[in-house]
């Protein structure tokens, strides 16, 4: 099977399309034929050798965590009749044609979504999900998403207009800043300018209630000060390492910091009940991916290019070229 594999930790060079045996499933797992793969920037961090004490990777490694596509083959111990399922998939690997799961990694894809869809929620969908939780946006007031053009950013202007918020959106572009607008945020700021924070405190009277920090790093932490006091800032970005607000400050303005990442990998069973929630929403048409870049596997150096150069506007997403790209 064709496959993306890394050899050594670096640059997007590193990323070098490989020849590899089929993978056979052991007892309880499928392998999935992957239609197409999901790819989140944490993968381009993971690459270059950052995170080891959090996600751990034994080179060489197939990066990605997992994508949509068909089930092909059965180990022992699971019900054949899941052959021919179409299934998203969240696991260890996922630049490749072929991927093994556990039963416990899948879940079948309503009728009717095709599979770039769902592999677009397989990792945002459900961090969205997680986030709307902690922040829980209310009816009527202010929510600030930061990096409101990425995957899971775009999901957030949607949860929280579909709430009943009033949501700003900053981002870094033209074109990521009207996405959000169509999005449905009512207002955009670029925050690459230096009077962002300003801008949204004025927009908003005095300042945001809740907070959906997806940058992380110096600018997600900056971001607090777009708050007003006794808000919610909920960081899940990891662009620039994590976001770091000062304990004092937040304590003495009342401000609540959620930092989740910190907490370790989610509970499977939790993921598994928000993964299954986002696809049924994105069936309903409630929830929709921005897919602004799909590549063919063999490039996916290119999308980690893209994505390192923040010049991607919305999901980006490797297609294997199989199963298609229609619903069945």
């Amino acid at each position: 099977m064709r496959a993306i594999q890394v050899a050594a930790f670096g640059g997007p060079e590193v990323l070098s399309p490989v020849d590899l045996p089929d993978p056979v499933p052991g007892p309880g797992q499928v392998v999935v034929g992957m239609a197409a793969a999901d790819v989140i920037f944490l993968d381009t961090l993971l690459r270059s050798g950052w995170g080891q004490e959090f996600f751990p990777r034994e080179l060489p490694y197939v990066p990605g965590g997992g994508g949509a596509g068909e089930v092909v083959e059965t180990g022992e111990g699971v019900d054949p009749a899941w052959i021919g399922r179409r299934v998203a998939v969240r696991t260890g690997t996922g630049y490749a044609e072929r991927v093994v799961a556990g039963t416990e990694e899948i879940m079948p894809i309503p009728d009717g979504l095709p599979f770039e869809t769902a592999a677009a929620l397989v990792h945002d969908g459900v961090t969205a999900l997680m986030m709307e939780r902690l922040g829980a946006a209310e009816k009527g007031e202010w929510v600030l998403v930061s990096a409101a053009a990425g995957g899971a950013g775009s999901l957030l202007v949607q949860l929280a207009v579909d709430a009943g918020a009033r949501v700003v959106a900053a981002a870094s572009s033209d074109a990521k800043l009207a996405l959000a607008r169509e999005l449905g945020a009512e207002v955009v700021v670029d925050y690459t300018r230096p009077d962002w924070i300003e801008r949204v405190r004025e927009a908003t009277g005095g300042g945001a209630a809740l907070v959906y920090d997806g940058a992380g790093g110096p600018l997600g932490t900056a971001t607090v000060d777009a708050l007003a006091d006794g808000g919610r800032f909920v960081t899940y970005g990891t662009a620039d390492g994590f976001a770091a607000p000062d304990p004092e400050v937040a304590a003495r303005r009342g401000i609540r910091v959620f930092t989740p990442l910190f907490d370790g990998p989610p509970d499977q069973k939790i993921v598994r009940e928000l993964l299954a929630l986002a696809l049924e929403r994105a069936a309903e048409g409630r929830l929709r991916p921005a897919i602004g870049a799909t590549y063919p596997l063999e490039r996916a150096a290119d999308a980690h290019r893209a994505l390192a150069a923040r010049t991607t506007v919305g999901k980006s997403l490797l297609l294997t070229g199989a199963g298609g790209t229609r619903p069945s």
